[in-house]
Parts: C-alpha cells; structure tokens; sequence
C-alpha cells in the first residue's frame, strides 16, 4: 500500500488495518514544487506532436525525454549524487545513461495517468478518524517530500495513535528512494507490530 493509500484507508476504512506505516509522502494536497514538476512531465509529454492525443503509434520521444530527467531529479538525493557525480564527465554520463535505461520500459500515456492520479489527493482534513497505530516517515533528502516546509510537524498530532520520524540526510540517503531500503526503517516496522499487536488485545 502506498504512503498516500495509507492515509486516505486509515480515515475512510479506519476498522480495516491493524497498522499503518505511510513512507516518503503528505497527507495533504499535491501543490507547490511538488505540483509544479508534476504539471511539467504532463505538458512535456501532450506538448510532444507525436503524442497525438494520446492516440500514437510510436511513443512521444522527445515528450518522454523531458520525463525522464523530471524523473531523475524529483528522486535523486543532493549528497550520493555530489559525491557519485563528482566531475563533468559523471553527470554527463550519467544523464545519459538515465535516458537509455529508462526510456524503453515507459509508455506515454501510463506515465501521464501515473503522475496525474494523485491531483485531487488531499486526505488533511479528517486525519483525526484514523484509529490504528501509525508509524510516518520521511527522509530529510526527499525533494518531493521537504521537510523544510513543516507539514509532517503540522499534520502528525492530529493522528491519536501516531509516530512521525524524520529520516536524517546522508550520503545512504536515496532521495524519495529511500523508503525502498528496508535498512532505514526496519527497526520502526518491528516496534509498530508491537504496538499493534498490544493495541489489538
């Protein structure tokens, strides 16, 4: 279940999990940066003449190369890729290596539908019917995610059985990625099945 999911099924559902353990995401309206990169992979990919409408025969190219690189740096983190793409010659190494791994396995229109799903998310003003244990967390390194903005602080005390942490950044760090490394968050799923367990008693 995705971080968003997570949040929208606690206060629609709240009898339906035991616990819940939303990664990398904000139980409020996609706006800000965050809206801003996705509304330009989306015009990037209509913009491109041979997405025809979505009715093409060969993908929009050009529309999906735009993507790709939104891609990379709404999920890169600043600190690896300052120290992994230390010259010139790495980044641009890199940013084409991104382009030939990734273009292939994409299609236009799913992409588009992808990042278009969660425009009318925004599950902030019923947090407080969400009654199973949660534990939240974000990495300091998330670019879609930032924590400068003090929206996990804003939203956390409105969850009666919440945990929030704040992953710390780092050169471990994976950007909006890092909720895919189990290492950064394992002990934090150990001790929410315990408390889930003792509440469910």
């Amino acid at each position: 279940m995705g971080c968003m999911h997570a949040f929208v099924w606690g206060e629609t559902h709240p009898e339906f999990a035991d616990a819940l353990m939303p990664l990398a995401c904000e139980p409020t309206a996609i706006v800000g940066r965050n809206r801003l990169w996705r509304t330009m992979l989306k015009d990037a990919i209509r913009a491109d003449p041979a997405w025809q409408g979505g009715e093409y025969d060969a993908q929009p190219v050009q529309g999906l190369r735009v993507a790709v690189d939104l891609l990379v740096l709404a999920g890169g983190a600043p600190m690896p890729l300052q120290r992994d793409l230390a010259t010139p010659e790495a980044v641009d190494t890199y940013a084409k290596t991104q382009i030939e791994r990734r273009l292939p396995s994409l299609d236009a229109n799913d992409l588009w539908f992808q990042v278009n799903a969660s425009t009318g998310y925004d599950p902030s003003a019923d947090l407080e019917k969400i009654t199973a244990p949660v534990t939240w967390i974000n990495s300091a390194d998330d670019f879609i995610n930032p924590p400068e903005l003090g929206l996990s602080e804003q939203f956390a005390p409105r969850i009666a059985k919440g945990r929030y942490r704040l992953i710390p950044n780092s050169v471990e760090g994976r950007g909006h990625g890092t909720h895919t490394w189990a290492r950064f968050w394992k002990d934090d799923l150990v001790e929410l099945l315990a408390r889930s367990e003792l509440a469910a008693r």
